[in-house]
């Protein structure tokens, strides 16, 4: 449901994805956690967004709430930390813009990673990080065939965060 401006992951209603599926792409996205602060660690204004559906980038309210390191936002969700915190106030509207590149197989092989540059609100978090495979907590997936697209997710991980204004583009030819 859109109303306002924006969508809302709601609790309980599973995740939200694109019937398009995307490849090596530009995205960008904004993403706002709840004003009103319940929880902590993990609890607190948590989602994540899915590149293909498999490789998230962590959705959570950060701002002077610690977690794992490789669960803060911004975060390649169980592989990477972000470079810094470049987390906003609770309720406030974040950004992230994203250049990915999709893996590449040949047969059964990679032939090359996921590659993903990571800005959160304007600060790079990460640069050409080569991933290790899906993402996923406290395990290593090792990379599995699939085609070079896939869809856009947006995880409903029990708090309702809102998302609006985003906008991908395609990049060719890398």
């Amino acid at each position: 449901k859109v109303e306002n401006g924006y969508m809302e992951v709601k609790p309980k209603t599973g995740d939200i994805r694109t019937k398009e599926e995307f490849g090596d792409c530009q995205l960008h996205i904004e993403w706002a956690a709840p004003e009103k602060v319940e929880g902590e660690d993990q609890g607190r204004g948590n989602s994540g967004v899915f590149m293909m559906g498999l490789y998230e980038i962590q959705v959570l309210d950060c701002y002077n709430n610690i977690t794992y390191a490789d669960g803060d936002a911004a975060a390649i969700y169980g592989q990477y930390p972000p470079l810094v915190n470049a987390c906003r106030r609770p309720g406030e509207w974040q950004s992230y813009d994203i250049v990915w590149y999709a893996p590449r197989f040949e047969g059964e092989e990679v032939i090359r990673p996921a590659i993903i540059t990571v800005f959160h609100n304007g600060v790079l978090v990460h640069y050409h990080r080569k991933l290790i495979g899906p993402t996923t907590h406290r395990q290593v997936l090792p990379y599995e065939p699939h085609p070079p697209v896939g869809p856009l997710k947006l995880q409903d991980h029990g708090n309702p965060v809102r998302f609006r204004n985003i906008w991908y583009r395609p990049l060719k030819n890398y």
